[in-house]
């Protein structure tokens, strides 16, 4: 299948995982990375994939930007065959403190960014019949810390305008579907002490954190021809947390 892959927040660890997932398992694909800032390790992952990877600037909360960063990858040969709407973030704080703009940052990022991605991506999909949308949404989505109420609504968003989209564009042969991670390795905050992160992995029955590949390769299987069939689904990645 010559199709092209479009990851965003293509600059963390999951990241950049799926993309080694799709150029590794994939061997005609073309991987588009987007990033906005920190572009190092997208660069160098580009670099060892050369005329297969290339990294695109895309600000996931910019219509304006999807529509930019959507001409130039349907300017390739290759159609769109794929979007996978990783990037987000989280900002938490307790509800009765947490400042407006930082309710805002959060829902901008992780809910409307998903927005505008699938927004720009479906047309082309519709023209071909066919795509794969994977939304990156997390288990804070169906297991609600306290502390997450920004981040936490943001990614239920995201379940439910999975849910509803599939329903819209099934019979296009276009699948959308998210994936509810739990903790990653190289994906948690930098703050979090060698105790705290040791308390976290005592209380998930597989003891331990994620591997950013074993994520990738659940992303992978949904965006592939084999899963076909599979649409609206959400999918938990958590070592049996819930």
């Amino acid at each position: 299948m010559h199709r092209s892959i479009l990851i965003t927040g293509a600059n963390g660890a999951l990241g950049l995982a799926i993309a080694e997932s799709f150029l590794a398992r994939e061997a005609d694909c073309h991987v588009f990375l987007g990033v906005r800032e920190r572009r190092d390790r997208a660069r160098e992952l580009a670099a060892r994939f050369p005329g297969r990877a290339d990294m695109i600037f895309l600000e996931i909360t910019s219509p304006e930007s999807w529509k930019t960063a959507m001409g130039e990858i349907e300017g390739r040969d290759r159609p769109l065959g794929a979007l996978i709407n990783n990037a987000g973030f989280h900002e938490d704080a307790l509800l009765a403190n947490m400042a407006q703009d930082q309710w805002s940052r959060v829902l901008d990022a992780n809910l409307n960014a998903v927005f505008h991605g699938c927004q720009a991506v479906l047309p082309g999909m519709m023209r071909q019949c066919q795509g794969r949308i994977v939304n990156i949404a997390s288990l804070s989505a169906i297991w609600s810390p306290a502390g997450q109420t920004n981040y936490a609504a943001a990614k239920a968003g995201v379940i439910g305008l999975t849910q509803s989209l599939a329903k819209e564009s099934a019979r296009m042969g276009i699948t959308v579907n998210a994936v509810c991670p739990g903790y990653i390795e190289g994906g948690l905050p930098a703050d979090w002490t060698a105790e705290r992160l040791k308390t976290l992995k005592m209380q998930l029955p597989m003891r331990r954190f994620a591997e950013p590949s074993e994520v990738a390769a659940a992303v992978f299987f949904l965006a592939s021809a084999e899963a076909s069939y599979i649409t609206g689904s959400t999918l938990k990645i958590d070592g049996g947390m819930l």
